[in-house]
């Protein structure tokens, strides 16, 4: 049954861009959608706009499709978030929102978060408090400007409190939620299959990878070094690759793609489908945040191409490992290194009921 307009008493406005950002919101979307007068409006900001790393999100994961896209797709940082936050400003001042909702760290999360502010909007920030500590890298900047606007911030673990404390952010507007991706792993885990996806391809015997960054893919001698190494780990172990859009058009770009047998380049895949190919995996390499924390829900080593990562508990815990990847070879042999890794048991990303922490909090704040 539709809820009558007047009897709206929360309006939510969800800013989203990207993949991880559509599995957080179809957590916390299921949650709102179930609350008594609460009113979720999803704006598709466009950041992710090919059909695999899109459409296929909302249609699996059961989220109603955005009443807003925007349509702003991948562009240079200053003018993608520019025309992002003139069109967000634009559809918030249409939709009078109690509160814009906000995930992660993209340039979405960041328009999203000062259109708001300018306006006067409160501000929901899930996955606060995040930190690599290097400014060079965007999505630091875009995690600490969004922050620092910020009126809620969710932040997944006792880490990320810290930083937000030591950065002066009152307690008051912190809370410590949980992580909402957990909520999701366990949700859809048991929905996630590998048959037929990788013919020829055996579970628990392969190497799932996943590049996607500016810090990799627009730095020619890093995305070559990476890609020589899958290529010389394919030599021995299956490598299952796949590519997001914008890397496969550097690497093409590039004009020195890697060849093996066993290297299996493939399309970008839907959620479900990606937490099957993580699952059966025996090890992962990544440089997404998102990835390496599924590295960890479903208990496979991880090995993050990365100079660091904010996701220090994995590291701490032996499940993660961070590699800068300055050589095809120290690539190669960070992979085979740690095939079967174990790391400590643990539960740093809470309980997997994140996402209804998160709608209780703003309940509240909202009565």
């Amino acid at each position: 049954m539709k809820r009558r307009h007047q009897n709206i008493r929360l309006r939510i406005a969800t800013i989203v861009g990207a993949r991880p950002q559509f599995i957080k919101a179809a957590t916390l979307s299921r949650v709102l959608r179930s609350t008594l007068d609460v009113e979720e409006v999803l704006v598709h900001t466009g950041q992710h706009y090919d059909e695999n790393m899109s459409k296929i999100f909302f249609e699996e994961l059961d989220v109603p499709l955005p009443k807003y896209n925007l349509g702003i797709h991948s562009t240079r940082h200053g003018s993608q978030t520019g025309r992002m936050l003139e069109a967000i400003e634009a559809t918030l001042t249409e939709l009078r929102p109690n509160c814009v909702l906000v995930y992660g760290d993209t340039n979405s999360t960041l328009a999203g978060a000062l259109a708001a502010a300018k306006l006067h909007i409160p501000v929901a920030h899930v996955e606060a408090g995040l930190r690599c500590f290097n400014r060079r890298v965007p999505e630091e900047i875009n995690r600490i400007c969004t922050d620092h606007v910020s009126d809620f911030l969710f932040a997944p673990t006792e880490t990320a409190v810290r930083n937000l404390l030591t950065e002066g952010i009152s307690p008051q507007r912190i809370h410590r939620a949980g992580d909402v991706m957990y909520d999701a792993a366990l949700f859809y885990g048991s929905k996630a299959s590998l048959d037929g996806l990788l013919p020829g391809v055996e579970a628990n015997h392969y190497v799932l990878a996943t590049i996607h960054r500016a810090e990799n893919t627009d730095n020619l001698e890093r995305l070559s070094a990476i890609m020589e190494g899958l290529a010389l780990v394919a030599g021995e172990v299956p490598v299952v690759l796949p590519l997001h859009p914008r890397s496969r058009a550097a690497v093409e770009q590039s004009g020195r793609p890697p060849q093996s047998k066993h290297l299996h380049v493939i399309e970008p895949v839907g959620y479900l489908k990606m937490i099957a190919l993580e699952k059966s995996a025996r090890l992962i390499v990544t440089d997404s945040g998102g990835v390496q924390k599924e590295a960890f829900f479903y208990r496979v080593p991880c090995v993050t191409l990365r100079d660091q990562t904010e996701w220090v508990e994995l590291v701490e815990m032996g499940w993660n490992v961070v590699v800068p990847p300055i050589s095809a070879s120290a690539v190669a042999e960070a992979i085979f290194a740690n095939l079967d890794r174990r790391g400590r048991e643990g539960a740093p990303y809470g309980d997997g009921a994140a996402a209804q922490a998160i709608a209780t909090v703003l309940c509240t704040a909202f009565q």
